[in-house]
């Protein structure tokens, strides 16, 4: 019987195909304006490491005040002070914890021909590999003892690797940065979560850092911080790096990889209880105020993904029920023009169950039909979309086969939901009176 009905469907689509476009056409562009909007909106927001999101935190230490604080109860600081990074550091409270900040070298490559270049860095702890699943090509990470002897070692980016070496395993190796020499302990394979969650501070989308480096011998060798570096109210520290070292501004991000919610809480008690003593000491004049947000908590408190990209995804579904409002008018129009034809099957035995079911698989081709165009509308939007957004989240915006089962499913639903008044008008029409009336 839904055969039966499909067929009858695609012809009375066929006997009016300028009324047929138009419903096709108005759920098609509702379609397509929605799922090229959620396709983005789902790029951006996506879950960079799903499997240990939960087990990773970044500590908040409320060292400047209320004054700085941009909501109450919320630290007015979203990065740690050297002071405050190093105590986390000696304490150990977490099976692992990385300390970092973004920097940067200048490569001279051992090959003549080469020209030098400049690239980005990260000073950082040896547990940052492991915390963030970095893998490896060649060789690994440094070891905890690198960290505290302060060790020249790097470990190099693929890119990097295949610039100075052409690819090929490079541990051991030499590299000179600087005007200072570092040993290859490894090399990545090919990594770029997005969002580049670990560090959102100074980009939330791009490519990783060129090199890595001991977060120890980079602060040891006074090497330049080329991220944020914020501070707030007057300066009283000493110049140089020391009075850096020693002041109130904030540039360190600081990560804790917490595995169950036990430890967790701990963390947060060990927090409260160093801010609290901070405060004894006469550092702090205000209550102490901490706070520890795992990856996506943290995403949405440094708003990676803009508020603007919400709004426009509810817009875009607003526009997709003007659409529908739109396909119920055009669908209550074509089925009443068909009263004479509803009234001759009634009076030959139809019911109206049948009446009804027949629309609302009419209602289903014409969703499936606008699902079609709204796939291709859908394509063509984050084609489109590319050429506005930087490389990172274009490539990251794309349909797959879950988007094309899914907008096809949207479709095919809408136009149900559309379908389902002017289906239950056509199903009350009286065979006498078109009877009658013919």
């Amino acid at each position: 019987m839904f055969r039966y009905y499909t067929w009858l469907a695609l012809r009375s689509l066929r006997r009016n195909p300028a009324l047929t476009a138009l419903m096709v056409a108005a759920i098609g562009l509702g379609i397509g304006a929605s799922m090229t909007t959620l396709s983005l909106f789902r790029a951006m927001s996506g879950d960079p490491i799903p499997d240990k999101s939960s087990q990773l935190f970044v500590p908040q230490i409320d060292n400047w005040g209320p004054d700085a604080r941009e909501k109450p109860g919320e630290p007015g600081a979203d990065m740690l002070t050297y002071t405050d990074a190093k105590a986390l550091l000696d304490a150990h409270a977490a099976p692992r914890q990385a300390a970092m900040y973004a920097t940067g070298f200048a490569i001279a490559p051992a090959d003549p021909a080469q020209r030098p270049f400049r690239t980005d860095g990260r000073a950082t702890s040896a547990d940052f590999f492991a915390m963030f699943k970095v893998p490896f090509r060649f060789g690994s990470g440094w070891g905890a003892q690198a960290d505290t002897d302060r060790s020249d070692v790097v470990v190099l980016s693929k890119d990097i690797n295949d610039k100075l070496f052409g690819g090929a395993d490079s541990v051991g190796r030499t590299v000179r940065m600087d005007n200072r020499d570092y040993r290859v302990v490894g090399v990545l394979d090919a990594w770029a979560p997005q969002p580049r969650f670990y560090d959102v501070m100074d980009e939330d989308f791009g490519d990783p850092e060129g090199v890595f480096l001991p977060f120890s011998t980079a602060i040891g060798l006074h090497q330049d911080i080329w991220g944020n570096n914020n501070c707030h109210g007057s300066i009283d520290a000493k110049p140089g790096w020391e009075g850096h070292l020693n002041s109130e501004c904030v540039w360190i991000q600081y990560w804790a990889e917490l595995p169950d919610a036990a430890q967790a809480q701990r963390y947060r008690a060990m927090l409260d209880a160093y801010a609290a003593e901070q405060q004894r000491l006469g550092r702090f004049h205000w209550a102490p105020l901490t706070k520890l947000s795992n990856v996506r908590q943290w995403l949405v408190l440094e708003h990676v993904v803009p508020d603007e990209s919400r709004v426009t995804v509810v817009l875009s579904f607003g526009f997709l029920f003007v659409c529908l409002v739109n396909a119920v008018g055009l669908m209550l129009a074509k089925f009443m023009t068909r009263s004479a034809e509803i009234g001759v099957r009634r009076a030959i035995g139809a019911n109206r169950r049948a009446i009804f079911t027949q629309c609302l698989v009419e209602a289903g081709v014409i969703g499936l039909a606008g699902g079609l165009l709204g796939l291709l509308l859908t394509a063509a939007g984050l084609a489109g979309m590319r050429g506005l957004l930087s490389q990172e989240i274009a490539a990251l915006a794309h349909l797959d086969t879950v988007d094309v089962l899914a907008t096809m499913a949207l479709a095919v639903a809408a136009a149900v939901l559309a379908g389902l008044y002017p289906t239950w008008r056509a199903a009350q029409v009286q065979p006498a009176w078109q009877l009658k009336s013919n």
